[in-house]
C-alpha cells in the first residue's frame, strides 16, 4: 500500500498555498489571502481538493510540541534540556510559570489555526464542482477539522470559531471566541460526518478512516463527561478491525508503524530537511530529536538534546513484572553499564529518556538527524481506545463494570499482568493509572488529570481555576484589538 506524504511536492499545491497565503511558516493567527479570493482558478478537479487536502494533513505534523508539552506539563516528565535557560518556554510550562508571553504557546495556537484555515477552505468551496468520492474527501477534511479545533480547546478553553470559511486577514478584529461548548458542537458534527463517510480501511496509508473519527469522537465524548455517548461510539470502534499486537516492544520501533494497533497515526518522513528558525517545515518528528540522550555514544540509539525527561514517579509507576516499563522508559545508566555506552547529563537529569520517542541508529534521514526523524507518532492506539471504552463504561450513569474490567484487562494481559476485579470509583482509579503506565511518553497525561479533576493534587504549582487551560498568547489578543479577554488568572 502507498503512505500518504503530507510534504508539499507538487507544482499546483504549491501555487494553491501561496494562493490562499497559507505557509507552513505561517507565523500568525489569520493566514494573509490574496485579494482574489473566490478561487475561480481552483477546486475546477477532484486533484485540486486532493492537493488541498494533502495541505491540511501537512499541519498534524506540527502537533509534535502539544505531544511534548503534554508530558512535560503533567507529573511525567521535566522539560530537561541543555540548561534552565534553554527554551524557556518550555522551562515554564514545566514549572507552570508560563505567561501569555510563551513562544511555544503561541506556536500551539498559530500552527493549529493554519490547520483549520487549510480546512476551512475546503468547506469554503466544497459545493463547487462534484466528483465521484468526494463525500470521502469532506470527510477527512472535517475530521482534520475538529481535530485541529479540538487541540485548541484543550489548550485554551474558549476560542475563535471559524465555521466553513477562512479567517482572513484583517477578520481578526472583528470574530469573537465562543464557549468551549460551541466548538466542541462542531466538533461533534464533523466527526459524525467523517464516520458516516468513511471507509473503514484505506489503500493509501496514512489516510483518515472511519474508525479514526469514531475514536476521536469518543474521546471528544470523553472530555466533555459525555459517558454513555462515549462508551457506546468506541464499542463500535473495538469491533474491528482493530487489536493490540503481541509484542509491545515493536509498537514504537519503524518496523511496528501503522500496525493493527494504529487507529490513527501521524506520517512522518525523513525527505526535506529543517531549520530552527522553522521547526513546523521540518517533515519529520522533531520531538524525537527533542527528546534524544545527550550527546550518546553506544549501540542502538542516537544523541538529543535531552528534553522531556521522564521522572523518578512515572518510573515507579509501574507494577513489578510490568514489560512496559523497560519498553517506555530507558534507564540510561543501567544501559551504559551493560552496553558501555556514553553520554552528557542535561538539565533536571532523572537518568531516565522517553524511550517511545527517541532516536534510532539506522532511521534514515536527509536531513539535520534532529530534525528530520521519521519516527511517526501514534496518535490514537487501540490500547488507548479500550482504556477510553473502559472509564465510559465505568463513569456512565448505568455504569457496566463489568464491560469496563473486560476492556482494561485486555490491556493488562499484554502487559503480563494480573486482571483487576476492582468496581466503582475503585476500577475508575484502576482505569486512570493504566492510562499513565500505557500511554506514558505520548501526551496525554496532562489533559488527563485536567478533565478527571486531578492535576492539583498530581502537578506542583497547578493552581485550581487557572491552569485548567493555558494563556491565549498576548500578541493575539493584540492582533485582534484586545477584544478577546484573557484565561482567568494570567
Amino acid at each position: 500500500m502507498k503512505k500518504v506524504k503530507y510534504n508539499i511536492q507538487s507544482a499546483t499545491l504549491i501555487i494553491l498555498l501561496i494562493f490562499i497565503g497559507i505557509t507552513s511558516c505561517s507565523d500568525d493567527f489569520v493566514d494573509v489571502a490574496s485579494e482574489d479570493e473566490n478561487s475561480e482558478d481552483f477546486f475546477n478537479s477532484e486533484e485540486d481538493y486532493q492537493s488541498a487536502l494533502i495541505g491540511a494533513y501537512d499541519l498534524l505534523q506540527s502537533t509534535y510540541i502539544n505531544v511534548m508539552l503534554g508530558e512535560i506539563a503533567s507529573d511525567n516528565t521535566l522539560a530537561g534540556g541543555e540548561s534552565a535557560t534553554d527554551v524557556p518556554g518550555i522551562q515554564e510550562i514545566d514549572d507552570m510559570m508560563h505567561t501569555p508571553v510563551n513562544q511555544q504557546l503561541r506556536d500551539i495556537w498559530s500552527w493549529m489555526y493554519a490547520g483549520v484555515n487549510r480546512a476551512n477552505y475546503i468547506m469554503e468551496f466544497k459545493d463547487k464542482i462534484d466528483f465521484p468520492g468526494k463525500e470521502e474527501v469532506i470527510g477527512q477534511t472535517r475530521f482534520l477539522r475538529a481535530y485541529y479545533y479540538f487541540e485548541l480547546v484543550k489548550w485554551f478553553g474558549d476560542v475563535p470559531l471559524a465555521i466553513d470559511k477562512r479567517i482572513l486577514f484583517g477578520e481578526e478584529t472583528e470574530i469573537d471566541r465562543v464557549s468551549k461548548e460551541q466548538v466542541y458542537t462542531l466538533i461533534e458534527q464533523d466527526l459524525l460526518f467523517a464516520a458516516n463517510n468513511l471507509p473503514a480501511t484505506q489503500a493509501e496509508i496514512g489516510r483518515i478512516t472511519q474508525g479514526a473519527a469514531r475514536a476521536l469522537l469518543g474521546k471528544v465524548y470523553l472530555y466533555q463527561d459525555k459517558f454513555t455517548e462515549a462508551a457506546d461510539v468506541l464499542d463500535l470502534v473495538i469491533e474491528g478491525p482493530y487489536d493490540l499486537v503481541t509484542d509491545y516492544n515493536s509498537i514504537f520501533e519503524q518496523e511496528g508503524e501503522n500496525n493493527i494497533e494504529s487507529v490513527f497515526e501521524i506520517q512522518y518522513s525523513d525527505e526535506e530537511g529543517a531549520g530552527f528558525g522553522c521547526l513546523q517545515c521540518s517533515e519529520g518528528n522533531v520531538a524525537v530529536g527533542f527528546n534524544g540522550i545527550r550527546n550518546y555514544s553506544g549501540p542502538l540509539f542516537d544523541s538529543g538534546f535531552s528534553f522531556n525527561v521522564p521522572t523518578q514517579e512515572a518510573f515507579d509507576a509501574f507494577e513489578d513484572g510490568d514489560i512496559r516499563r523497560d519498553v517506555a522508559i530507558l534507564d540510561i545508566d543501567a544501559w551504559a553499564a551493560a552496553q558501555g555506552a556514553t553520554f552528557s547529563t542535561g538539565f533536571e537529569h532523572t537518568g531516565y529518556y522517553n524511550r517511545k520517542y527517541i532516536a534510532r541508529q539506522g532511521d534514515l534521514n536527509t536531513g539535520d538527524a534532529n530534525l528530520t526523524n521519521p519516527n511517526n507518532y501514534r496518535a490514537i492506539r487501540f490500547a488507548d481506545v479500550l482504556l477510553m471504552a473502559a472509564e465510559a463504561h465505568n463513569r456512565k450513569p448505568a455504569s457496566n463494570d463489568t464491560q469496563a474490567q473486560l476492556y482494561l484487562n485486555r490491556v493488562r494481559t499484554r502487559a503480563q499482568l494480573p486482571d483487576v476485579t476492582a468496581t466503582g470509583s475503585t476500577l475508575t482509579d484502576a482505569i486512570l493509572q493504566e492510562r499513565r503506565v500505557e500511554l506514558v511518553g505520548e501526551g496525554h497525561r496532562f489533559f488527563d488529570l485536567v478533565r478527571t479533576g486531578r492535576a492539583a493534587q498530581e502537578i506542583t504549582g497547578f493552581s485550581i481555576g487557572k491552569h485548567e487551560v493555558f494563556p491565549i498568547p498576548l500578541i493575539e489578543i493584540q492582533l485582534a484589538g484586545n477584544r478577546w479577554q484573557q484565561n482567568p488568572g494570567y
